[in-house]
C-alpha cells in the first residue's frame, strides 16, 4: 500500500526550487523597479532565487499568456498593474482569460498618476481643462500609452466625471509613455495622465502643467499640486497599483503561503523605504480581499468602457 503525504506537506517547505517573476513591462520601470525590489527579499526569506523575466509587448499581453502556459506549480508568478483586470473588459479573443486563468494573490503598491497639460495649451488648471473642452467639444485631444492602458482609462474616468468629451490619441506602436510624454510637451496633444516619476522633470523644467494628482491624497513628491478631486472633480480617486498573480489551478495551499509571504515582506522598512523612494506605498489586503477586488476593478472598467463608447478590441488591434 502507498502511502501519500498528507494534504499541504508539499506547501511546507516550498519553493524547493527557483521562482520565475514575469512581467510585461521593460527594464527599469516602476512595475520592474517593484518587481525586482520584492524578487530579492523573497529570495531572502525562501533562500531560493527569484528570477525577474520582462516580456514586453503585444499590448502588455506576452507576459500573462506565457504565465497562463506555465505550470500551475506556484513557481511562476505574474506581475502586472491594474490594466490586467482591465483587459477582460477590453479585448477580445485575448490568448488567456485575465479573470479566470489567474488567481490574484496580492496587491503590492499603488501610487497617483499626475494629470498634465502641455505648456503650448497655456492650461494650468483643472477648471482651464474642462473650459476649454467644454468650449470645443471632442477637439482637443489627449495622449495615452495605449488603448485600454491605465493612462487611457485615468483620462477616460476623468472625462466623465468631469463631463467633457476629447480626442483620444494613443501611443503608436512600440512607442513609451515617454514618446507620449513628449507628445504633450510639444503640444501635438494637450493633456494625458502620466506616472508622476516620469513627467517630474519636465514639469520642474515648466514644459508640463500639473493640474491635479489622480489619488485622494497628494503625492509627496508634488506636494504643491493638488488632488483632481480638490481642484474640482469631486470625489474622483485613480490610482494605479501592481499586484501578483499565478495560474489558476495552483494549489490552495501555496496561494496562502505566497499571500502570507509576500505580505510579509512588503511590511519590511528597508523594502518600504526603497518603494518611497519610487512615490509608491504599499498595500495591505488578504487574498481574498485582492481577489475581490481586482473583480471590482474590472467590472469599473467596463462602466467606463460603456459610457464612453469605447469599442472592444482584438488582440491584433494592439500589436
Amino acid at each position: 500500500m502507498i502511502d501519500f503525504p498528507p494534504p499541504g506537506a508539499f506547501t511546507q517547505t516550498y519553493p524547493t526550487k527557483p521562482v520565475r517573476v514575469i512581467e510585461p513591462f521593460g527594464v527599469g520601470g516602476g512595475p520592474d523597479l517593484t518587481a525586482r525590489a520584492l524578487g530579492e527579499k523573497l529570495s531572502e526569506l525562501w533562500r531560493q532565487p527569484v528570477m525577474v523575466e520582462n516580456h514586453p509587448g503585444a499590448g502588455s499581453t506576452t507576459a500573462p499568456a506565457l504565465v497562463a502556459k506555465s505550470p500551475a506549480d506556484g513557481y511562476t508568478l505574474l506581475v502586472n498593474t491594474s490594466a490586467h483586470p482591465y483587459s477582460a473588459a477590453l479585448i477580445n479573443r485575448l490568448p488567456y482569460d485575465p479573470l479566470n486563468d489567474f488567481i490574484p494573490i496580492a496587491p503590492l503598491t499603488s501610487q497617483p498618476y499626475v494629470l498634465v497639460a502641455g505648456k503650448p495649451a497655456g492650461i494650468t488648471t483643472v477648471g482651464d481643462l474642462v473650459a476649454a473642452a467644454k468650449a470645443k467639444p471632442s477637439t482637443i485631444k489627449f495622449g495615452s500609452s495605449g488603448i485600454g492602458t491605465a493612462t487611457h482609462f485615468g483620462v477616460e474616468k476623468f472625462n466623465l466625471e468631469a463631463g467633457i468629451k476629447a480626442i483620444h490619441v494613443p501611443a503608436r506602436p512600440g512607442d513609451a509613455i515617454a514618446d507620449t510624454i513628449a507628445n504633450t510637451v510639444a503640444g501635438r496633444t494637450t493633456y494625458l495622465m502620466a506616472p508622476i516619476p516620469l513627467a517630474l522633470a519636465d514639469i520642474r523644467a515648466g514644459k508640463l502643467h500639473a493640474l491635479g494628482v489622480s489619488t485622494m491624497k497628494r503625492s509627496s513628491s508634488l506636494p504643491e499640486v493638488p488632488t483632481i478631486a480638490e481642484a474640482g472633480v469631486p470625489g474622483f480617486d485613480f490610482p494605479i497599483w501592481y499586484g501578483i498573480w499565478v495560474r489558476a489551478g495552483t494549489p490552495t495551499g501555496m496561494v496562502d503561503k505566497l499571500s502570507k509571504d509576500i505580505a510579509r515582506v512588503m511590511t519590511a522598512p528597508d523594502l518600504r523605504d526603497q518603494l518611497a523612494t519610487h512615490g509608491t506605498d504599499p498595500i495591505n489586503m488578504t487574498q481574498p480581499e485582492f481577489a475581490r477586488f481586482v473583480l471590482g476593478e474590472s467590472e469599473s472598467a467596463s462602466r467606463i468602457i460603456k459610457a464612453a463608447g469605447i469599442k472592444t478590441l482584438r488582440i491584433a488591434d494592439q500589436l
